[in-house]
């Protein structure tokens, strides 16, 4: 194979490659993107998507003497086309007026008027948003599930952050084993320790307040650690012994070596915890019973499907709301938050 017949094999195998990558892609975005148009219709135009355009388009009107009339796009004999309003319908036959000049003497026109093209134009609904915005009362809900996402955060960095580095820099006995049993917990179902968690918590006095959804955060996580631990590997130790020869401690070290080279991995920790909070849904539910003051934007949201379950487009309406802070969170961190997946999955 000459060097033309390689570069033209690479070149398809590049194209093949590309074009089912945009498939699998357009798999999973039309969804959101059906979701997303449905958010700016209204029931009537959510109707009429099935059969015709899957934007908001609302049907032209003209109103004459107080009564509205659908315009529609009528052939005429000479050959033109022109947008009359319908005044009368019949099966074969149909009375039009031009609504530019109501006064003219109404347009007898034969034919099946059911099959001419109603004229329409672009309206989106951007009430819907106002209107959910106020009936689920996002304001309260995304207040709570920002002080449930920062609190436990903080507690998930904190708890990680000193797990991790103990893993990856101390000479601990049976280390390997620990940490083994460590990893293996994230196989383990929440749903196995929730009643005797519920239990304890109940005991405590805690269920009803917000410190069962942010406590735990404070004792690590397993996943959370072995990203931070596989990263502080990939960390030179000579910067380590140059900062103990310098006098630092461990926890100097930790606070002025390791963490100001551990960004992209630290941000990427609290991108996924900020995203498991703001999706968690079944412990807030247990645990906030009756609370709707203190019940985060996943419970609420749900709550308000209940009762509109009818009005899809409300619905979609308050999951476009919904996705808006983690969607931006990503789009504003995506440079540390793919640098430090890549990076933790690489062993230098």
């Amino acid at each position: 194979m000459n060097a033309y017949q390689s570069r033209q094999a690479r070149l398809g195998m590049t194209a093949s490659v590309t074009l089912f990558a945009c498939l699998l892609l357009s798999a999973f975005l039309l969804p959101f993107v059906y979701g997303t148009l449905t958010a700016f219709k209204d029931k009537d135009q959510i109707v009429a998507s099935a059969t015709g355009s899957i934007f908001p388009m609302t049907g032209e009107t003209a109103t004459i003497d107080g009564t509205a009339y659908p315009i529609y796009e009528v052939p005429m004999p000479d050959g033109t086309v022109r947008e009359l309003a319908l005044i009368a319908g019949r099966r074969n036959d149909s009375t039009f007026i031009d609504p530019a000049d109501p006064t003219a003497t109404p347009i007898e026109w034969e034919g099946r008027w059911r099959q001419l093209e109603q004229v329409m134009f672009f309206d989106p609904k951007f009430g819907n948003f106002g209107e959910v915005w106020n009936g689920v009362n996002f304001p309260l809900l995304l207040g709570n599930t920002m002080a449930i996402a920062l609190f436990g955060v903080v507690g998930t960095l904190i708890s990680s952050i000193l797990v991790a580095y103990g893993f990856a820099r101390f000479p601990i006995p049976g280390k390997r084993l620990l940490f083994l049993l460590l990893v293996g917990t994230i196989i383990l179902p929440r749903q196995v320790t929730l009643v005797p968690t519920y239990a304890f918590f109940s005991i405590i006095g805690w269920t009803g307040t917000w410190l069962p959804l942010i406590i735990p955060h404070f004792f690590a996580n397993a996943y959370n650690v072995f990203l931070l631990r596989q990263y502080f590997m990939t960390l030179p130790r000579d910067l380590d012994e140059a900062a103990m020869i310098d006098g630092a401690s461990p926890l100097r070290v930790l606070l002025s070596v390791i963490i100001p080279q551990s960004w992209p991995a630290i941000v990427t920790v609290g991108l996924f915890h900020i995203v498991f909070a703001w999706n968690d849904y079944f412990e807030p539910l247990i645990y906030l019973l009756g609370k709707p003051e203190l019940q985060p934007i996943s419970v609420g949201i749900q709550r308000f499907n209940f009762i509109y379950d009818q009005q899809p487009h409300l619905i979609q309406a308050t999951a476009i709301i919904g996705l808006a802070v983690p969607v931006l969170l990503f789009i504003f961190a995506q440079r540390f938050f793919m640098r430090g997946v890549v990076v933790t999955g690489v062993e230098k």
